[in-house]
């Protein structure tokens, strides 16, 4: 995707700018010579997450455009209105708003404390709604006004929320304010829109998840921020209220070729979130099929009692002590398995675990042998419906990690 200049010296106000999606749609613009303000609380080096607002803004300038980084915690109603005021200073008013920051927590009811709850909904629907609230009097004045959130599609369907519904209710919190401010604005201009990944992006939010093993089955930031280029050049008054998907929205300007998008291409991608199967085109679900070759036994019972021997590979003091889960599998017409890593030095087997299990897996047989023996990852079974999963997330992505360190 090519910059064709049309965002030169219009000034984008962007949350959660500092590292992944937004930094990515900062970068994009700032090669066509846009303001950018950098509107994020990471001002001092974090341990455990890359860039500040003060290294994104110095990328920005490299790329060609002016910034202006500014500490906010979008909770925060008055850090969020002096950024706008001191936006609006300094570059002479507001053009388009990018509300992308975002937090995550995948748990269920009982294992989300109200703390991360109020983190949640503070910052993906609050923070939404007050940055749009503080830069919509500016955008009002603007040639070509946009609002975009990266926020999903509206998909009611219960399986997108009986796994962490605190989160879900969060995330399309941002999506409700496409649906009413679209209508809201529409006289005045502002085209209001949501744009989400057709897969999983290789973000610092995704490495936390999936503890960096999901990362080769991810595609590039840039996808989304070439996406975002597209939606936000065009005439505001055009289109409105809409949801769309990164890949929807480039090949419906030409783009046919996504490969070079792929953190490693060739590679198996994860669907995203929010996105239903019929979402992912036949090319995708072919694609799937032809490299998942399960190996076939003539005995499925002996199969899987002898997969279960190597999975009492993976029981040591090490793992017990690093893991801290029982799980239980319920295997499709083969009754229940399970692995403790929990308790001594492990164990696996067939049967119900001897205390009740932290994660409970339910998945058929086919999928249950290509999950252990390297040819489907639990992440992308999970995101295509092919596993359920019931209990502690975390754990469920600790034993992921633990598969592929040990190549099982």
């Amino acid at each position: 995707m090519l910059n064709t200049g049309k965002l030169a010296g219009k000034t984008i106000f962007i949350s959660g700018a500092s590292r992944g999606i937004g930094k990515a749609i900062a970068l994009k613009a700032a090669k066509d010579g846009a303001n950018i303000v950098i509107a994020a609380k990471t001002a001092q080096p974090h341990p455990k997450l890359p860039g500040t607002i003060y290294t994104a803004a110095k990328e920005v300038e490299e790329a060609g455009g002016q910034c202006l980084p500014c500490v906010v915690d979008i909770r925060d109603e008055t850090a969020v209105k002096n950024a706008v005021e001191n936006a609006v200073e300094k570059f002479g008013g507001i053009d388009v708003l990018v509300n992308n920051a975002s937090a995550i927590s995948l748990t269920g009811t009982l294992a989300t404390p109200m703390k991360r709850y109020d983190l949640m909904n503070n910052v993906n629907a609050r923070g939404t709604f007050l940055c749009s609230q503080a830069c919509i009097p500016y955008l009002k004045v603007a040639k070509n006004p946009h609002i975009l959130n990266i926020s999903p599609p509206l998909n009611m369907k219960p399986m997108w929320f009986k796994g962490h519904v605190a989160y879900t209710m969060a995330k399309y919190g941002m999506s409700m304010c496409v649906l009413g401010m679209a209508e809201e604005f529409k006289e005045e201009g502002i085209a209001v829109n949501a744009l989400w990944p057709k897969t999983a992006i290789e973000t610092a939010a995704m490495e936390m998840l999936s503890g960096g093993e999901a990362l080769d089955n991810c595609r590039k930031v840039e996808i989304m921020s070439d996406a975002a280029y597209v939606v936000l050049t065009r005439d505001s008054k055009s289109r409105t209220g809409e949801f769309l998907i990164d890949e929807d929205v480039l090949r419906e300007v030409g783009v046919k070729d996504f490969e070079h998008y792929a953190c490693v291409p060739g590679a198996d991608l994860l669907p995203d979130f929010f996105l239903d199967s019929e979402d992912i085109s036949v090319e995708d679900i072919d694609k799937f099929k032809q490299k998942k070759a399960v190996k076939q036994a003539s005995s499925e019972g002996d199969e899987l009692s002898s997969l279960f021997g190597t999975i009492k590979g993976l029981c040591s003091e090490d793992a017990v002590s690093n893991t801290q889960a029982i799980y239980q599998f319920n295997v499709t017409e083969h009754g229940a398995w399970f692995l403790d890593l929990k308790t001594g030095s492990g164990d696996a087997g067939q049967g119900e675990p001897p205390t009740a299990a932290d994660v409970t897996f339910s998945l058929d047989k086919e999928n249950f042998v290509a999950m252990f023996t390297g040819k489907l990852k639990p992440t992308a079974a999970f995101m295509k419906g092919k596993l359920k999963i019931k209990g502690d997330m975390l754990k469920a992505m600790k034993l992921e990690s633990l598969m592929n360190k040990s190549k099982l």
